[in-house]
C-alpha cells in the first residue's frame, strides 16, 4: 500500500510503510461474440474491465458512489483474474475490441506484455506526476520495460481483527501489535479453555482468500520464502504447528468467504482476511473490534501489499475516454471516496480526512503498525502466472486439506504437491518473486 501523507505509507514496490482461454482456438470463440471494434459512439458506455472489487457490494459501491460522478457513462465489468488474459486476448485475436480501461494487480497485467496487450501510458502519466504516485510502484508500473504500463490505481492488504471480549485472555505479556504465531494459538486455546468455543476463524471457504494467507503470510512467517521454500523442512515444521492451531479454529471456517459476517454475528472472536472484507464490521461496531498486524514467525511478519493498477488495452475502442477516467479515478478526492465506499487506500499523496469513519481508522493503524515492524517481512502476490494462477492457489489449498483436515504427514503431502508446483512454475516460466529471491527463468521450487 501508499500513501505519503500521514497516516498512509509508501511502497518498496509495493511495501506498506508508515505516513499516510488464452488459446487461439478459445480467443476466437470469445471474440465471435463481442461487438466489431470501432470507436465508441458517443453516450454509449466505455467499459471498464477489472479484477477488483468482484464482490457484490463492492461492484455497486465502485458503480453508484465513484462511477457515478465521471460524467461519462462507464459499464465496471469484474472479471475472475484467470479469465483476465482469456478475454483480453480474445479481443486483440478477434479484431473486435470492447475494453477500454483495465484494473488488475500486478501479476495479473504482467503476463499481457507478451503479447503486446497493453498501451504505453507515459503521455498520461505526465498529467498525472503532480498526484505523488511512489517511485517504485510507478517503476512496477513498466512491468520491466521502459515506458509506463498500467498507473496505480488503489491499494489494500490483510490484517488481524478481535472482538474485545477475547482480549482477556491474552497470553500473559503478550503485545497485541506484536504477536507471534506461538502466542495467537496459545491466545485461541485459553478461549476454548474457558469458553468451550473454538474462536479463531480463517476465510477457508471457497470463496474466501485462505491462499494468501499461505502465500503471505504463513509460509513467509515460518520459511522466509514461498516457491524455493515449499518443501523445506521448515514447512514441514510449519504445517504440523498450523495444524495444531486448527484444532482451535471454529469448525465453520471452511465455509467462511468474508470474515465480517462471522465477527459481527459473536461466532468468531479473532478473524484474519483481507482489510475490504472486514471493515463492515469496523465501521458497525468500532467502539468492539480491535485491528492489529499479523502475527510474526521464525524468519519475520510476513505481510502482503495488494496494490491494483490502471491499463489501456492496444487497440481500445475509447482511449481518449480511458484516460480520462484514469485522470478522475486518481484525483485525491475521488481516492478518499474509493477509500470509503470500497477500504481500499489511497495511492497518491492525500491526507485522510479528519472525519473518516472510525472502522478505517482502526484499519489504518493497524496496516501502519504491520508494515512499520521491524521484523516486517513482504510478499508480493504471485507474478507472471497467468492462467495458472488458480492452480498455484490450489496447491496451497490442497496441501491445507490433505495435512490439517485430513491428516496427512506433512512430507508425504509436500513432496506430492511439490510436483505440482514445479509443472505450474516450468510450463509459465515465472520468475520467483520476493520474497524469494530473483532467478534466472523458472522459479525453482525448494
Amino acid at each position: 500500500m501508499d500513501v505519503t501523507a500521514k497516516p498512509g505509507w509508501k511502497t518498496d514496490p509495493a511495501i506498506l510503510t508508515r505516513r499516510a482461454a488464452g488459446q487461439l482456438g478459445l480467443g476466437a470463440l470469445l471474440a465471435a461474440a463481442l461487438p466489431r471494434a470501432g470507436a465508441r459512439a458517443q453516450g454509449q458506455e466505455m467499459v471498464f474491465l477489472s479484477t477488483q472489487l468482484r464482490p457484490i457490494e463492492a461492484a455497486q459501491a465502485m458503480r453508484q458512489k465513484i462511477l457515478s460522478g465521471f460524467g461519462q457513462p462507464v459499464n465496471f465489468v469484474t472479471e475472475q483474474p484467470p479469465q483476465l488474459g482469456v478475454r483480453v486476448r480474445a479481443e486483440q485475436q478477434g479484431g473486435r475490441h470492447t475494453t477500454s480501461l483495465i484494473g488488475g494487480l500486478h501479476g495479473e497485467l504482467l503476463p499481457l506484455m507478451s503479447t503486446n496487450a497493453l498501451a504505453p501510458l507515459d503521455d498520461a502519466l505526465a498529467g498525472l506526476r503532480q498526484r505523488g504516485f511512489n517511485a517504485a510502484m510507478l517503476e512496477s508500473g513498466k512491468l520491466g520495460g521502459q515506458q509506463q504500463r498500467y498507473i496505480p490505481w488503489m491499494q489494500a492488504t490483510y490484517l488481524m481483527v478481535a472482538h474485545k471480549q477475547a482480549l482477556p485472555f491474552l497470553p500473559a505479556g503478550a503485545d497485541i501489535n506484536a504477536l507471534s504465531y506461538e502466542q495467537l494459538g496459545q491466545w485461541a486455546a485459553a478461549i476454548q479453555e474457558k469458553t468451550g468455543q473454538r474462536r479463531l476463524g480463517f476465510p477457508a471457504g471457497p470463496t474466501g482468500l485462505m491462499p494468501r494467507f499461505f502465500e503471505g503470510y504463513l509460509y513467509p512467517s515460518f520459511t522466509g520464502g514461498v516457491v524455493t521454500t515449499f518443501r523445506s523442512e521448515a514447512a514441514e515444521a510449519m504445517w504440523g504447528q498450523f495444524r495444531d492451531l486448527w484444532k482451535t479454529v471454529h469448525p465453520n471456517s471452511t465455509n467462511y468467504g468474508f470474515m465480517q459476517e462471522p465477527l459481527l454475528s459473536g461466532e468468531v472472536w479473532i478473524a484474519f482476511d483481507h482489510v475490504a472484507r472486514l471493515i463492515d464490521a469496523l465501521n458497525r461496531k468500532p467502539d468492539e473490534f480491535v485491528a492489529f498486524p499479523a502475527p510474526s514467525g521464525p524468519k519475520g511478519r510476513g505481510f502482503m501489499p495488494v496494490v491494483a493498477g490502471l491499463s489501456i488495452p492496444a487497440d481500445a475502442p475509447d482511449p481518449a475516454g480511458a484516460a480520462k477516467l484514469i485522470d478522475y479515478l486518481t484525483r485525491p478526492e475521488v481516492q478518499i471516496a474509493t477509500l470509503r465506499a470500497t477500504a481500499f487506500f489511497p495511492v497518491v499523496k492525500t491526507d485522510l480526512p479528519a472525519d473518516l469513519e472510525p472502522g478505517l481508522k482502526l484499519a489504518a493503524d493497524a496496516i501502519a503498525r504491520m508494515s512499520s515492524a521491524p521484523d516486517a517481512l513482504v510478499s508480493l502476490l504471485p507474478i507472471g502466472l497467468d492462467q495458472k494462477g488458480g492452480e498455484f492457489d490450489k496447491v496451497f489449498m490442497d496441501t491445507f486439506q490433505r495435512v490439517v483436515l485430513r491428516g496427512e504427514k506433512p512430507r508425504a503431502a509436500l513432496d506430492r504437491q511439490a510436483e505440482v508446483m514445479r509443472r505450474i512454475m516450468t510450463e509459465t516460466g515465472a520468475p520467483c518473486w520476493r520474497p524469494d529471491p530473483p532467478s534466472e527463468g523458472a522459479c525453482q521450487v525448494g
